[in-house]
């Protein structure tokens, strides 16, 4: 599993980032458009361009005359277009295929990691190859992990409430050789990029994958995010 956006994806989300950081901080002194234009000595056709992240690259002059505009420093307005690693948990219960990628694109994610057992689902666009194309299309890489997903006889202990149960029994598995080469691999490219890791349920409370999310957490000690 390659862990990184296309170039483009990755400039575009970085260049979603600052035009919120420019829209947040111009809105924040209650500025029209046209009064940061006027301040930063720039077109206001320029500026809307940036604030709708048209331009994946705007002009460092540019960029510098706003910054001094809103009295802040370069470092201070792209500090956080900084693409932070780790891990995102999420299910595709209730979602379509469109909502579900819209979501990962909005929290620029590098890759998904599917812990279903079997990458099957009534749900359009969510077996494993129309899936995969789909993330592809969206610039974001796909892996099936099946050696860490939930067996058929374990499911039970998650619809019923047994919850300790279940994650006591799914836990006794990721002692294999497949599921230990699974999870160092999530660790190691969580601590370089941004991974969601898919499985059904909305709620990781009642899924198996918030034992895989802890195993690697505790492997690479990286955050872990709900995905919106």
């Amino acid at each position: 599993m390659a862990g990184r956006l296309p170039a483009n994806a990755r400039e575009q989300a970085r260049a979603s980032a600052l035009a919120h950081q420019v829209r947040t901080r111009r809105e924040s002194r209650e500025w029209t458009r046209e009064r940061l234009a006027k301040e930063a000595g720039i077109h206001v056709r320029t500026l809307a361009r940036l604030e709708s992240e048209g331009a994946i690259q705007s002009g460092f002059f540019t960029v510098g005359a706003i910054a001094d505009a809103l009295e802040v420093t370069l470092d201070e307005l792209f500090r956080s277009t900084a693409v932070r690693p780790g891990l995102w948990s999420t299910g595709y219960e209730g979602r379509d295929i469109d909502s579900f990628i819209a979501s990962l694109l909005e929290s620029r994610i590098d890759s998904v990691a599917d812990v279903r057992l079997t990458p099957i689902s009534r749900k359009v666009g969510f077996s494993k190859t129309r899936l995969g194309l789909a993330l592809a299309e969206a610039g974001i890489e796909y892996t099936h992990l099946r050696s860490l997903g939930n067996p058929k006889e374990n499911r039970a202990p998650f619809w019923e409430g047994r919850i300790a149960e279940g994650r006591a029994k799914f836990r006794s598995r990721l002692g294999s050789e497949e599921a230990r080469s699974a999870l160092d691999l999530l660790a190691e490219r969580a601590a370089n990029s941004r991974i969601a890791v898919l499985c059904f349920e909305k709620d990781e409370e009642r899924c198996h994958r918030k034992v895989v999310l802890d195993a690697v957490r505790k492997r690479a000690r990286v955050a872990v995010t709900s995905l919106a």
